[in-house]
């Protein structure tokens, strides 16, 4: 079942499906996994602006903590003091 969502013209809509349709289930996940990946890459980059006393480390933790919330970071990285 397709769903177009509403901020998508049909036409656009008809296109991204006629796309999609033949990929296979490993290239669709390629290109999600692809396409979450780049937020990510960018919130790293803006981090040593903010932080420029941040190690590498740092930096991941850094983008982590918002990406799953402050009670889920806090019980995983229980002694971290990043700021983000």
């Amino acid at each position: 079942m397709e769903i177009r969502r509403r901020d998508t013209s049909e036409e656009v809509w008809r296109v991204q499906a006629a796309a999609w349709r033949p990929m296979s289930g490993a290239e669709r996940v390629a290109i999600a996994c692809e396409l979450s990946d780049n937020p990510r890459r960018v919130a790293a980059e803006g981090v040593p602006d903010r932080h420029p006393e941040h190690t590498e480390e740092q930096v991941q933790l850094a983008v982590i903590r918002p990406t799953i919330g402050e009670e889920l970071f806090r019980q995983a990285y229980p002694n971290c003091d990043v700021g983000s």
